[in-house]
C-alpha cells in the first residue's frame, strides 16, 4: 500500500523539470485557500471488463473490496470495456452490458471518464462505420453522460475532461480539443479565487511513462501515453488552487510534482490487462482523502490472481 500528500498552502515551484510546459516565470501563485469539508473517494480505473481471462470476477471482486473501503462517491477513470474500439456492434453492446451489471456491486454514487476504450467502432477491423449513430464517443455517451463536465462536493471543484482525440485515420491520441480548451478556460474563471480544484483526465497530462514502459518495436502513428497539447491545460490552472490530478490509460501507479501540483496516475483494476501485474503495478484502485487543503491517495490492491500462465 503506497500513500501520497501534498498541500497547496503554499505555492512550491517545479517539483520534476519536464521541458516544453510552462516557463516557472510565468506562473501566478494561488490566492488564499477557501475553507472545505474533509472527506474520501475512489478512484476507479481501467477496468477493462471482458468475459475472458476471469475479468468479471476480478472486476467484481476489486469492486466489493472498493465498497468495504467506501467513500463519498466513486470516479471512473475511463476504460470501462476491452475494447469497444476494434468489435462488432453486438460485441460492444455485450460488454457494456456487463459492465453495467457488475458496476452494481460498487454501490456508490459514480463520476463516468470517457477512455480510449470506451469509443466504438473507431478501428476499421470493428467493420463499424462512421455513420452508425454510435459511432465513436456516441456509444459512451449514450450509456455514461457528458464527454465533459464539472462538478462540486463539500466545498471542492472537480473538473472531468474528455482527453480523446479522434483522428482522421480512425485512431486516437490524447489530446484537449479547442471547444473543451475554450469551455475549461471559461470553467475555471467562474471558480471563486482559492477554492480548491481537483481534475480528472483519462489519458495523462504529466507521466514519465516513457521512461518506465521499453520502446515499442513499430513507432506509433500516434502520441497516446499523455495528451499532446498538455501544456494549454497547465497554462489554464496557473493562479488557481489546484489539489490535484487524477489520471488513469498507463496502467501504472505514479505521481508527479510539477508547480506544485500533484499528476496522479492510478493504477488499473485490471492490471496488465488482466494478465497480472504490469511495471510493477498491481491490480487496484486509488482511495483519495482531501483534507485541510490537501489531497492524499493510498493504492490499494484486491488479491487478484491472473489465469495466465505469462502472469508477470
Amino acid at each position: 500500500m503506497m500513500a501520497y500528500a501534498i498541500g497547496r498552502r503554499g505555492f512550491i515551484g517545479g517539483g520534476v523539470a519536464l521541458s516544453g510546459l510552462v516557463a516557472a516565470g510565468s506562473r501566478v501563485a494561488p490566492a488564499a485557500p477557501l475553507p472545505h469539508e474533509d472527506f474520501s473517494f475512489l478512484f476507479i480505473t481501467d477496468t477493462h471488463l471482458q468475459p475472458e481471462l476471469n475479468a468479471t470476477a476480478g472486476c467484481d471482486a476489486a469492486f466489493r473490496r472498493a465498497r468495504a473501503i467506501g467513500g463519498d462517491f466513486v470516479i471512473q477513470g475511463g476504460d470501462h470495456i476491452y475494447d469497444a474500439l476494434g468489435v462488432a456492434r453486438g460485441r460492444a453492446d455485450r460488454l457494456i452490458d456487463l459492465y453495467a451489471r457488475t458496476e452494481q456491486d460498487l454501490g456508490l454514487r459514480i463520476y463516468n471518464t470517457i477512455g480510449n476504450h470506451d469509443c466504438f467502432g473507431v478501428y476499421t477491423k470493428s467493420g463499424a462505420q462512421p455513420s452508425d449513430p454510435l459511432y465513436g464517443k456516441a456509444f459512451y455517451q449514450a450509456h455514461f453522460g457528458p464527454l465533459y463536465y464539472g462538478f462540486q462536493h463539500r466545498g471542492v471543484r472537480f473538473i472531468v475532461l474528455d482527453s480523446i482525440g479522434l483522428t482522421q485515420d480512425r485512431d486516437y491520441e490524447g489530446r484537449i480539443d479547442a471547444t473543451q480548451i475554450a469551455w475549461l478556460r471559461d470553467t475555471l474563471s467562474r471558480v471563486p479565487a482559492g477554492q480548491p480544484i481537483v481534475l480528472v483526465s483519462h489519458i495523462p497530462l504529466v507521466t514519465a511513462f516513457d521512461c518506465y514502459a521499453p520502446p515499442p518495436n513499430v513507432a506509433p502513428r500516434h502520441h497516446k501515453n499523455s495528451v499532446i497539447n498538455a501544456s494549454e491545460v497547465i497554462a489554464l490552472l496557473s493562479g488557481h488552487n489546484v489539489l490535484g490530478v487524477l489520471q488513469g490509460h498507463t496502467h501504472i501507479n505514479e505521481t508527479i510534482l510539477w508547480h506544485g501540483v500533484p499528476y496522479i496516475t492510478g493504477g488499473a483494476v485490471s492490471g496488465n490487462w488482466w494478465h497480472g501485474t504490469h511495471l510493477g503495478t498491481p491490480e487496484g484502485f486509488t482511495v483519495v482523502t482531501i483534507a485541510d487543503n490537501r489531497l492524499s491517495t493510498r493504492y490499494e490492491t484486491y488479491g487478484f490472481r491472473s489465469v495466465d500462465p505469462h502472469n508477470t
